[in-house]
């Protein structure tokens, strides 16, 4: 491992992203001393990390770009993988060959890969059932088989289970954690890279600064002029604000530099959910419309049912989560990184949300 003082090479795949912006934003600040490479898709995205972070080397591809990924994760001490991780099984399958490759022993490779809570809504898809309330809470921890042992057809994994195979048959060169976070959001005015008539910045990388369920939501409430409900409302869904979602990848960073080899930290049982509560997709929508009258923005604070294929109209895939059930306890970041989220609370973020959502749409 080359450590700080000589340059740690850390490729970020999504550094123009709303997960992986913030994440590189929280580690490169940290440690302004290490190597970087972002692999961005365009010249215009290779800018936008460069006015951000000007001492970061841009690398130009895409992940269907193989022997690109192969080569740079090759080169890597980590790769921070957070660009369509959860669903791109070549990307998947190309980075664990090259860590492989360019790994051994005395000097292991380590891939920080995202996953995603939408792999636990295979129950609701299974019976096609929106809107109802599921009791079943999965844990990281002491309860991390159930993770491990999903049904292959479960969301998200197909690409799963390359990562945790990856890991467990080259755990001599290979150091994997899975980070699997849930309905994501976050605001913050601390930093502005682009300019005041894009809005206020939301995340803190260079680009891509806005979340999908929450922003969606609150995006269909001022179009439709009331909360969009799906069912009974009932569903259940976890939620963890971006800027503690990126301390888990900072702390993984730390205990990689720090060749930390704690039980449980790496290998084919580290899967981290990043939750910090929880949410009722009712409740979610009836406060969101209450913000959005509060605010001015609608005439009154009402929520209503509506059906899958109207709401799919609006906000397509991301409207059918607000009918679904993705519950689970994150004890592992806790227990093993010492994780404290401490970042504002899904309400509190909510006026801000909804604001930056309606500024989206006077564009």
């Amino acid at each position: 491992m080359v450590v700080a003082s000589l340059g740690l090479q850390q490729p970020s795949t999504g550094a123009t992203g709303y997960i992986g912006g913030d994440a590189l934003s929280v580690i490169h600040d940290a440690h302004p001393d290490y190597s970087y490479v972002a692999l961005v898709r365009s010249a215009e995205k290779a800018d936008q990390v460069k006015s951000r972070f000007p001492n970061v080397q841009t690398v130009m591809g895409d992940l269907d770009d193989s022997a690109l990924l192969k080569r740079e994760s090759a080169a890597a001490d980590i790769v921070l993988h957070t660009a369509d991780a959860s669903d791109h099984e070549g990307a998947a399958k190309s980075i664990a060959a090259g860590l492989v490759a360019g790994h051994s022993p005395d000097k292991p490779g380590y891939w920080l890969h995202t996953g995603g809570t939408g792999i636990l809504t295979f129950e609701d898809s299974d019976k096609e059932s929106f809107g109802n309330k599921s009791d079943k809470v999965y844990n990281d921890w002491d309860g991390v088989n159930e993770l491990l042992t999903l049904p292959d057809h479960a969301f998200h994994r197909n690409v799963d289970k390359i990562v945790l195979e990856a890991a467990e048959k080259h755990a001599d060169v290979l150091r994997v954690a899975l980070v699997c976070p849930p309905t994501i959001y976050g605001t913050t005015r601390t930093y502005r890279p682009m300019p005041l008539a894009f809005g206020a910045g939301r995340g803190r990388g260079p680009s891509s600064q806005r979340g999908r369920q929450v922003y969606e939501l609150a995006n269909v409430t001022l179009r439709l002029q009331k909360g969009p409900v799906i069912g009974k409302g009932d569903a259940i869904w976890n939620n963890v604000h971006v800027h503690d979602l990126s301390t888990v990848y900072s702390l993984l960073v730390e205990a990689a530099v720090a060749g930390r080899t704690d039980k449980g930290l790496w290998g084919p049982e580290a899967y981290y959910l990043t939750e910090n509560g929880e949410h009722r997709w009712g409740d979610l929508a009836q406060a969101t419309a209450q913000t959005a009258a509060e605010q001015g923005f609608i005439p009154e604070a009402k929520a209503e049912r509506i059906d899958l294929e109207s709401a799919k109209k609006y906000a397509g895939f991301e409207s059918l989560s607000w009918g679904m059930n993705s519950r689970g306890r994150a004890l592992r970041a806790r227990e093993i990184l010492g994780w404290r989220p401490s970042s504002p609370s899904l309400l509190e973020e909510l006026p801000e949300i909804v604001r930056s959502e309606w500024q989206r749409l006077q564009k």
